[in-house]
């Protein structure tokens, strides 16, 4: 019966959509289509549409069958993108599609499937994100081959990938927009030029850094052809994935003729992140995505435990850069909560709901050495992957406390239906009262983020990374200084 319904709605959906495309080709002229939806298991009863600037477009809410269909007008060839309980997925969308979705919040990406026309463009939007996933969960030992048997790999994937593309476009001509095929391509190059820019960090590691420049001649022959203001592209993971760590590697040579040619390199050196900064405001001209990368590379150096002189001559620095007030005044917020986060302080004592509903202040929850981190419900494998870890490093340090806080501000039940599946122990889970201006207080601009505080809530750490392979040691000495802990055997 459920079948039918949906197969009923999508036949209604298709009729309304080429009734009115039909009327289009007599009277208005205006570019426009059609975008609706089915939602299982809604964390909400809204879906909000995201234009191709990546400001909110539209909010859609979902009828008594978690379903709704909209028309936009005016409508410009983009990347869109489609927001639900915190999850989001692009859409790409073109005058006069008629696309429908449908989706299990339970498995966001995995269930998402469109239909209607324009939907193969989107289905083989979404192979290409999931293939980029895999490939990524893998690169860590891609990374560890010889320069030129890496290149050699990616350039076989790469033209695996395209030769796969151009035969799906031979037998599906309808589809393939000029549009569509310049995003596809992009996926699957951006792609593996960034996994390009991140193979030196990897294979090199911080200590043979140095040797960046022995690489072979062609390996970054791809440079040639970079577009680094495509505007189409600027909310586009692959694209931005490269951008970022293509600055990274750059940056390097820059740091190297500051510091000792075999020094072990250091990520977090102020001139190092400087260079970044200079060298986005030379390359990029496009205001958004300058604006985006100048504020995330600036997040990244100011979040970490630098000291507040260095902190306050990075963001000055960065004023010097950005054009965007908004950013300029988020910014502003961040380094002043920072300042209360240093070592030594007090931790904020904001309140907590516990699984039974309980609300505490998170002072009042510590009594011995504790390391607080962050998940959220929109990211399964963040959130596997950091209870796993924890239960790892509380097996090394017994005399620790691990308080679990969950970001979202979804429903309570979706909170718990994840630790229910999972298996996860709710005696030290909470999620925030007010997640918003907690996230702000605490400065939680990453999920990776872990705070370390004494039994007396007094910060000793005020941002650590529990995947680190030094983190064991960082978090083994820091415990000893404070004499907190016995040495403890390693993972």
């Amino acid at each position: 019966m459920k079948t039918y319904l949906i197969y009923k709605y999508l036949i209604c959906f298709t009729m309304i959509a080429s009734i009115t495309l039909g009327c289009n080709s007599n009277g208005d002229k205006s570019d426009y289509a059609f975008i609706g939806g089915e939602i299982i298991n809604p964390k909400n009863n809204s879906v909000i549409l995201y234009n191709t600037k990546g400001k909110v477009a539209d909010t859609f809410v979902l009828d008594a069958n978690n379903r709704f269909i909209h028309k936009i007008t005016n409508l410009q060839s983009g990347l869109y993108s489609i927001r639900h309980g915190g999850e989001y997925q692009m859409v790409l969308l073109e005058p006069y599609d008629s696309i429908m979705f449908r989706l299990n919040t339970y498995d966001f990406d995995e269930s998402l499937v469109f239909t209607g026309k324009g939907a193969k463009k989107n289905n083989y939007l979404i192979k290409t994100y999931i293939a980029n996933e895999k490939e990524e969960e893998k690169l860590s030992s891609y990374a560890q081959k010889e320069p030129e048997d890496f290149n050699a790999f990616i350039e076989k994937r790469t033209i695996k990938r395209l030769n796969e593309f151009h035969s799906f476009l031979e037998h599906n001509d309808a589809v393939g927009t000029p549009f569509f095929k310049s995003v596809i391509e992009a996926n699957i190059n951006y792609n593996a030029y960034a996994d390009k820019e991140i193979y030196p960090f990897a294979y090199y590691g911080n200590n043979k850094l140095t040797h960046i420049k022995d690489l072979p001649e062609d390996f970054y022959t791809y440079r040639n052809s970079v577009d680094y203001n495509a505007n189409h592209l600027s909310n586009f993971f692959s694209y931005n994935r490269f951008l970022s760590s293509h600055i990274e590697n750059l940056a390097t040579h820059a740091y190297y003729d500051n510091n000792p040619y075999h020094s072990k390199f250091d990520r977090h050196a102020i001139d190092y992140n400087k260079s970044k900064l200079d060298l986005i405001d030379s390359l990029i001209t496009d205001k958004t995505i300058k604006n985006n990368l100048l504020k995330y590379k600036a997040i990244d150096y100011i979040s970490h435990n630098h000291t507040e002189a260095d902190a306050n001559d990075l963001f000055n620095y960065y004023l010097t850069k950005s054009t965007n007030e908004d950013d300029k005044v988020y910014m502003k917020e961040l380094v002043s909560n920072l300042k209360l986060l240093r070592r030594g302080n007090p931790l904020p004592n904001l309140t907590v709901v516990n699984y039974n509903d309980s609300e505490h202040l998170l002072n009042s929850i510590i009594n011995k050495p504790t390391i607080i981190y962050f998940w959220s419900s929109n990211y399964k494998s963040q959130y596997r992957n950091s209870h796993y870890m924890v239960k790892k490093l509380k097996s090394v340090f017994p005399d620790m406390d691990f308080i679990s806080i969950n970001l979202n501000d979804n429903d309570d039940k979706y909170w718990k239906k994840i630790i229910d599946n999972y298996d996860f122990s709710n005696q030290n889970e909470f999620k925030f009262k007010d997640s918003k201006a907690s996230r702000k207080t605490l400065a939680v601009s990453y999920l990776n983020k872990a705070i370390v505080v004494d039994e007396n809530s007094i910060i000793l750490h005020p941002n650590v990374n529990i995947y680190s392979s030094n983190f064991h040691d960082t978090l083994e000495e820091l415990l000893q200084k404070k004499h907190l802990v016995a040495k403890q055997d390693a993972l």
